[in-house]
Parts: C-alpha cells; sequence; structure tokens
C-alpha cells in the first residue's frame, strides 16, 4: 500500500505532543537515541502529518522507531533517520499497520514478584496481553532487590525497591499458566524473535542480552499463549484453571492498548466476576473509572501496581524499580 498522505493540522499537534511527551517521560534517562528522534518527529511538521495520517493505535512511537530499526538498522542520529524515514517510508508504514508493539520484557517480572509470592499459593497464572509469554515465567529467573537474592536461575533481574517491599524469601508456587494475545508470537519462528529485538530501546544497557536469556529459558517448555481477545476470551480461557490454585489474571502495560473506556471496564467487571485475583501494572490514569488512585501527583513515566483494583506500588515500566505505598502493606500483607 502507499504511503500516507498526512493527516489534519489538528491531528498533527496531537502528534506532535505524543512524541515530545514520550521523550521527556519515558525515554528520558533510558535512550539517548530515542530521545533525540522522539524530539526530532515532535518538531517536524511533516513527519507529524504524515503519522496523524495513521489510526492512533498506530502512531506510537516504540511502534514507528521498532519498525524503523527492523527494517534500515539503528540510525545514528535523527538525520539519519528522517532521512531513512522519508526513503523507506511505505515499507516502515506497511510494517507498522501490520505489527503491534509487543514489548515482551521479562524483567517486569521483578515488579510483580513481591505480590504474586504473597497471594495464596499454587498458582494458576493467565497473562492477557502475553505476546510471547516471557512474563508468565517468573519462577524461572532470579531476582535482586538491592542485594536481597531471590531464586537460582542464569537470568537474574536486578530491581530497586524501597524498604517497604515485602521482599519474598522465595519464588511463588505456579501450578499453570497460560497467556492471551491478539497475535501470540512463536520463540521458534526467527521473524517474530527478531521483531522483539526490535523493540528494545537501544542504550538500555543489557536489556537485548535479557530478553535473548529469557527466550532461551521458555523455549526448554514454552507457556502455552491462545490467540484471543481480552474483552470476550477470557472465561474460557480461566475455566482451564485447575481448582484448588489461587487464579491470578495479571497484564502490564496492556489496557492503554484498549482504546473504549467502556471495554476497559467492562474488562475489570470479567475479572472480578472470576473470583480471579487480579494484578493490574499499567499508567495510573488507564484504569481511573471506579477504581482508587494514589493522591497526585503521580510519577511520570511510572506504572501504577494494584492488587484486586487496590494500588500497592509505582513501577518502572521495564521493572527496574519498584516503590511500594504505604497504605499497600496492609493489603500485601493480608493477601
Amino acid at each position: 500500500m502507499g504511503a500516507p498522505a498526512g493527516g489534519s493540522a489538528a491531528e498533527a499537534a496531537a502528534v506532535a505532543g505524543s512524541y515530545s511527551r514520550f521523550a521527556e517521560f519515558e525515554a528520558l534517562g533510558r535512550s539517548e537515541l530515542y530521545v533525540e528522534l522522539a524530539r526530532g518527529v515532535a518538531g517536524d511538521p511533516e513527519l507529524c502529518a504524515l503519522l496523524a495520517a495513521l489510526q492512533p493505535a498506530k502512531r506510537q512511537p516504540n511502534l514507528l522507531f521498532g519498525a524503523f530499526r527492523h527494517l534500515c538498522g539503528t540510525p545514528g542520529g535523527y538525520a539519519e533517520f528522517r532521512a531513512g524515514f522519508l526513503d523507506r517510508r511505505t515499507d516502515v508504514v506497511a510494517l507498522m499497520l501490520a505489527r503491534r508493539t509487543q514489548t515482551n520484557e521479562p524483567a517486569r517480572c521483578a515488579v510483580l514478584l513481591p505480590l504474586l509470592a504473597r497471594l495464596p499459593q499454587p498458582l494458576a497464572l493467565i497473562e492477557v496481553g502475553a505476546a510471547a509469554g516471557l512474563c508468565l515465567l517468573p519462577d524461572r529467573y532470579a531476582y535482586d532487590y538491592g542485594g536481597c537474592l531471590v531464586g537460582e536461575s542464569e537470568l537474574r533481574f536486578a530491581c530497586r525497591a524501597n524498604e517497604l517491599t515485602p521482599v519474598p524469601g522465595a519464588l511463588p508456587r505456579i501450578v499453570w499458566r497460560a497467556g492471551l494475545d491478539l497475535e501470540p508470537l512463536d520463540l521458534h519462528d526467527a521473524g517474530a524473535v527478531a521483531w522483539l529485538e526490535s523493540l528494545v530501546w537501544p542504550g538500555e544497557g543489557n536489556r537485548l542480552e535479557q530478553l535473548r536469556a529469557a527466550i532461551s529459558i521458555a523455549r526448554r517448555d514454552a507457556p502455552r499463549v491462545e490467540r484471543g481477545d481480552l474483552r470476550h476470551d477470557l472465561p474460557a480461557l480461566a475455566e482451564q484453571a485447575p481448582p484448588g490454585a489461587t487464579l491470578v489474571v495479571f497484564h502490564t502495560a496492556v489496557l492503554a492498548y484498549v482504546a473504549d473506556a467502556a471495554d476497559r471496564a467492562a474488562f475489570a467487571r470479567t475479572v472480578r466476576a472470576l473470583g480471579a485475583r487480579w494484578v493490574a501494572n499499567e499508567g495510573a490514569e488507564v484504569l481511573t473509572g471506579g477504581v482508587p488512585v494514589p493522591d497526585e501527583p503521580w510519577p511520570h513515566g511510572r506504572c501504577l501496581l494494584r492488587l484486586d483494583g487496590e494500588p500497592v506500588a509505582w513501577t518502572d515500566p521495564h521493572g527496574t524499580a519498584l516503590d511500594w505505598l504505604d497504605s499497600a502493606t496492609a493489603l500485601a500483607l493480608s493477601a
């Protein structure tokens, strides 16, 4: 298909704003290159207009930059990116339309682990928006919470945790696990793995090496990820969970892609109707309707970890930091 002709001025301005926010609140301090690229796009009326012609879900910085790097390699700066994008924009846009930002960051298990370990054991896990299912394996990784080591594995995630965090003494016991995703990724498919690697931001230390190590672990006994929509297909999957295990439905940075607030609210009602424990690690603004949130100001660029709708901790989106809330202590201890 041809490249987009361009969106309206108002939509282009919205694109500029979203890329500027991405640079300042998500990429800053993580990836110098993505800060430069996002700021460059935000100040580039031509590129903003081209991106504005796409549906909102396809305008995301992560998707654009991942698609570009997948096809063209990592650029040296904005000038190289801009020239390469304009030269191959039909191909880049086609890939953006065909793919999703399925950033399967296994280090997110580090911010979920203290909560999972407090729940009644054993556990049956369902992850919605699971991609390849790497976050369904929290018991196969090891963790370092500021010198407090948990688990044994060839892959260890370091996570800064505040003093309130109930760092577990052992890994949770998981007896069943399954995922749900619109387009599950097969870890034995070289193209799918290459796409996951393209979504790792440049300049973020050992994230790529950790991803590859997690893929190696998962390939030995890959978790089952079913094709389905969290809005409709969760109950049927939950019925397969074994009796006697605590059913846990969890997700990280997924509900923002469910554009309709009514659909997000319906999903929350579905989880509660299942009688499952609900672990949500999302932007604080994503689940505000009828769901408690801490008093503002909310820390920029952080996710809010919730248990059954109640705030538990502020977390780093890529799993490197966990700040337990004072109000969450009793909740965690009584879980």
